[in-house]
């Protein structure tokens, strides 16, 4: 089935109201999306900010005459009539597209990210089957694959780790297949400790070896690996509470940290443990060091 889809030229201002024009024309979905590739990292709790340009998609059926559409959103748009195209987009199986863009990933020597529609590159190594999905964690952003390649360098051994913020489990998982002992893992959204245990299961991690809480339910305990891949303002908040959860000789991995904002982070936590240099990649840090 093919589609068309108009694209506006908005601003945060107007944003809003151009939305309800286009699903008042009929539009069966609209999105919005960043004209210039300009990055919001930490909105605050309620918000929902746009990029300081704008495009908004809308999608109608194809069953609309292109010349008919573009007739209606000149008379629903009047005077306001920003910078707009109208172009079919061509029938093509959407989800194989999608599939097609998701692929093995490497982690360090030995750790693959494998999406289970795909054969695993290297069948002797640690291969960790997972699709992406409603939680955060598939090993594409730049933190996460910083926090996979320390874990893949850390003799993990018989570890009890703790996965802070664990989205889709990606980290605690990653843990437990490089031999950790157990995995305490917690996130505020119920649907990412869902998909934790989801692919838990689906990497044949027994549930033994592995505790879903939510934060305020999350026993006082000490783990030998705390791992946190949050944002930069929260892990400065936490540290307290994330300083007590490694015990003394223990290792703390942090991530999600721009490096502007290192240093703040840096500083949270350097009178409880002995910090590492550290590592970044495609402008984001992660942080690693010993409970002292």
């Amino acid at each position: 089935m093919s589609w068309l889809q108009i694209r506006l030229a908005v601003t945060p201002e107007n944003a809003a109201r151009h939305e309800d024009l286009l699903l008042a024309m009929g539009a069966v979905s609209v999105t919005f999306m960043d004209a210039e590739d300009q990055p919001i990292y930490e909105p605050e709790l309620g918000t929902t900010p746009l990029w300081s340009k704008t495009h908004l998609l809308g999608l109608f059926d194809s069953g609309l005459d292109a010349s008919a559409l573009e007739q209606a959103l000149k008379q629903a748009f009047a005077d306001e009539l920003p910078q707009y195209s109208v172009e079919e987009l061509p029938e093509q199986d959407w989800e194989r597209s999608w599939m097609d863009d998701f692929k093995p990933m490497r982690f360090g020597r030995r750790l693959w990210i494998v999406p289970s529609w795909h054969s695993t590159p290297e069948p002797d190594a640690v291969n960790m089957l997972l699709d992406p999905g409603l939680a955060f964690g598939t090993g594409t952003h730049p933190t996460t694959a910083l926090c996979l390649e320390w874990l893949d360098g850390h003799q993990l051994d018989g570890l009890d780790v703790l996965d802070f913020g664990c989205g889709s489990g990606i980290l605690a998982i990653a843990a437990l297949l490089l031999g950790a002992r157990h995995a305490t893992c917690t996130d505020i959204d119920p649907q990412a400790l869902e998909a934790t245990a989801a692919n838990a299961g689906r990497n044949a991690i027994e549930p033994g070896r592995y505790s879903l809480y939510l934060p305020e339910a999350m026993p006082g305990q000490h783990h030998d690996l705390v791992l946190a891949n949050i944002l930069a303002g929260p892990l400065v908040e936490l540290a307290p509470q994330l300083a007590a959860q490694c015990r003394p000789g223990g290792h703390l991995v942090l991530s999600g940290i721009l490096a502007e904002q290192a240093d703040q982070v840096r500083e949270a936590y350097a009178d409880h443990f002995k910090l590492d240099p550290v590592r970044t990649l495609d402008g984001w840090v992660l942080m690693s060091g010993i409970r002292q």
